[in-house]
Order: structure tokens, then C-alpha cells, then sequence
């Protein structure tokens, strides 16, 4: 039986992030993968990804995104290539259903420069959209969007000359654990570490029982439209987007090279679970429709043919916040998961905390929020129907 410092179980964004880390430390570090990232069976694929500061909930947050920006950027320089287009992000709401105000002074006090726009001024300042008068809008000049697959690709690149190890196309069958060892075991061998990350993904319910995580996966989609001639909705003049109205919570990227708009939303989904059959997108009549009518609504120049559509998986806890913590029963062990549909852009800092983890260093940030201990709280504040019985 092989023998590592650390086994990493789940190499898509977060672990291949902390496989770096980790291995540019000098760890004998193991990647296992079920595929080959970067690929489709996950969160990563259908580039980009929205990157912005100001969030809502805990300010550890806004202090996660902006060191995130500084390790992709530092990313950047050791690759020699741009993975982070700094377009701006325009946040659209009516504010008859959700107000900035709150998430624009936590901003300001970390030092995040964020503009709100009435309705005129976002008119004048892109004109392909069309927002109803009492609409308005936070900007985010400094937020952009990532190259998903290619920042999965630039740590897969480092973590291997760094010495780690990626075995793909390797599902995992099942993890023993005891004090100060683990041992992963795929269908051909098993492997021991004296420390492990776990990064399933939606795939953390193949992991049961050994971790149990109040993780619901959930069937996304997205798609490429068309736009019209006109530069309104092009990379360089668009910014990224998100987009809160009565018709639910949407995203969304300028035309990129004329691979048409991107828009996806974040509501709503469809509950999947490891084994089961993946619907591809296109599988419901949904799939499109709900996209290209808020298009029509509200981007009318942006709703023309759609190029192509993807699915890929949320991994939503019940909060929508992350968990980030160490096994219950064996500490050594480190969990994240839950990533809940916003946290690709974090992952250069959560493989960097992760990594601390392992290293038994302090973490600079405060992750009690990302607890697994919370959700027990709550469920005893708060029995659910489950509990309550039928």
C-alpha cells in the first residue's frame, strides 16, 4: 500500500487548489478523481465564473474574495496567462425584492468600491438592457469573471511539478479512518495517508456514511444566446452580471469571442443524486424557456439563437453557506463541501486555508460560519418536518 503525507479525495476546483498548495509545501501529496479534471461532471465546466467582493451574510466573506483575487492573480504570474477578466460585475434588482444597502457599507469598510445606479444610469451606461424605472443596481468595477476550466488546469499544472500525484478515472469505495492515519480504497488498491482533504463536490453522498453532509445536489443549466450586431452585449463593453427580479435569481457573462451571452439561474434546480441518471440540458422543455424569456424581458438584444447549453451540479447546504471544518470524529481529516453555487471563485483561498488545516497552522480568516456544527443549532432551534414526523 502506497503511503502519502496528505490524500486528497475530489480533484476539481477546491482540491486541485489544495493539492498545490499542499505540494508546493513539500507534502507527498494524492489527488484522486473519479474523471479528469478539468471535465463535466461537476462545477467548474462552462467557462467563466462570476469573481466579486461585495457579499452578503458574514464579512468573512467579502475578506475570502478579495484574497482570492490576489492568489488568481498571483496564479496568473506563474502561469504566464490571464484567467481573470476584470469586466466588472453589475448586480440588477428590484429593490421591492432585495436592497444593497446593507451588502454596499460592508463592502466600504473593507475597503471595496462598489457604485449604485438608478435606472437611468444603467440605461446610459449599456444600453441593450431594458429595466423597468424603479430598478436599480450595484456596480462593482474591480469584479470580473474567471476562466473556470483553464484555473483548473493552471493547478493541476503546479500541483504536478510540485511532485503531486492525480490519479483519474478512480472512484473512491470506501475511507477507514483512525488516529493519525487514513486509508482510501478505489476498486484496484488502497492508499494511506496520515491526513486527508475531502472535496466530493456534489458527489459527497457516494461518501456516506463515513461523512455525512447536509449537501443536497442539484441539476443547473445554462446557455449561449446569440446577440444582435450591435457591441451591447459584447466582452470589453458588457460587464458580468447577476440579476434579482420576480421571474427568480439569475447570472450571466458578456458575449465572449461570439460565443453568445451566458445566462444561468441560480434558483430553483433539479435534486440528483450520485448514480442516477443525468439529464443533459435540453432534457426538460425548462431548460431554455426560462432562460431566453428573462432574456426577452430584460435583454431583448441578447435572446437571439442559443448557440449551445450545459448542465452541471450545485452543491447546496441548507444556508447556502460553505462548510469547512474538520471531520467530527477524526480531526485530522479535513471537509469542504457545500460550495452551494457561488464558490468557484473562492477556491484559490479555500485550497489555501484547507492546506493551513492540514499543516495544523492558524487560519487568518474566521470559519466558525462554516462550521458542522451549525447545522446541528439549527436543527435544534428549529425541528424540520422530517422530525416533526408525517
Amino acid at each position: 500500500m502506497k503511503s502519502y503525507d496528505v490524500i486528497i479525495v475530489g480533484a476539481g476546483s477546491m482540491g486541485m487548489s489544495t493539492g498545490y498548495y499542499l505540494a508546493r509545501r513539500g507534502l507527498r501529496t494524492l489527488l484522486i478523481d473519479a474523471f479528469d479534471p478539468p471535465h463535466r461532471e461537476g462545477s467548474h465546466h462552462g467557462e467563466p465564473r462570476l469573481i466579486r467582493h461585495a457579499y452578503s451574510g458574514h464579512p468573512v466573506y467579502t475578506e475570502m474574495a478579495i484574497r482570492a483575487h490576489q492568489l488568481w492573480n498571483e496564479l496568473e504570474e506563474r502561469m504566464e496567462a490571464q484567467l481573470l477578466v476584470q469586466s466588472g460585475v453589475l448586480n440588477i434588482t428590484d429593490p421591492n425584492r432585495y436592497s444593497f444597502k446593507e451588502r454596499m457599507a460592508t463592502a466600504a469598510k473593507q475597503g471595496v468600491h462598489t457604485e449604485r445606479l438608478d435606472a437611468d444610469e444603467i440605461h446610459r451606461r449599456w444600453k441593450g438592457l431594458r429595466l423597468p424605472e424603479h430598478f436599480e443596481a450595484m456596480y462593482e468595477p474591480a469584479a470580473g469573471y474567471l476562466r473556470s476550466e483553464a484555473c483548473v488546469d493552471a493547478y493541476k499544472a503546479l500541483a504536478l511539478a510540485n511532485g503531486a500525484e492525480l490519479l483519474t478515472h478512480t472512484a473512491v469505495c470506501g475511507i477507514t479512518a483512525w488516529k493519525g492515519s487514513v486509508v482510501v480504497e478505489t476498486r484496484n488498491a488502497k492508499y494511506h495517508g496520515a491526513k486527508a482533504v475531502l472535496t466530493a463536490g456534489a458527489w459527497f453522498g457516494s461518501l456516506a456514511p463515513f461523512v455525512s453532509l447536509p449537501v443536497r445536489a442539484v441539476r443547473k443549466t445554462v446557455g449561449w444566446f446569440e446577440t444582435n450586431a450591435s457591441d451591447d452585449f459584447k466582452a470589453g463593453r458588457f460587464p458580468g452580471f447577476t440579476l434579482n427580479t420576480e421571474e427568480g435569481g439569475y447570472y450571466g457573462f458578456p458575449d465572449i469571442g461570439g460565443a453568445g451571452l451566458k445566462i444561468g439561474r441560480h434558483d430553483t434546480g433539479l435534486d440528483w443524486k450520485p448514480g442516477e441518471p443525468f439529464l443533459p440540458f435540453g432534457g426538460l422543455p425548462e431548460d431554455e424557456e426560462e432562460l431566453r424569456s428573462v432574456l426577452g424581458k430584460y435583454m431583448p438584444g441578447a435572446s437571439g439563437r442559443l448557440a449551445k447549453g450545459a448542465a452541471c451540479k450545485y452543491e447546496l447546504t441548507p444556508d447556502e453557506d460553505f462548510i469547512i471544518d474538520r471531520h467530527p470524529q477524526h480531526p485530522h481529516i479535513v471537509v469542504a463541501g457545500g460550495f452551494s453555487g457561488h464558490g468557484f471563485k473562492f477556491s484559490s483561498v479555500v485550497g489555501e486555508i484547507c492546506s493551513q488545516m492540514v499543516l495544523d497552522e492558524a487560519v487568518q480568516y474566521d470559519i466558525r460560519p462554516f462550521a458542522l456544527s451549525r447545522f446541528a443549532r439549527q436543527a435544534e432551534r428549529t425541528p424540520s418536518i422530517a422530525q416533526g414526523g408525517d
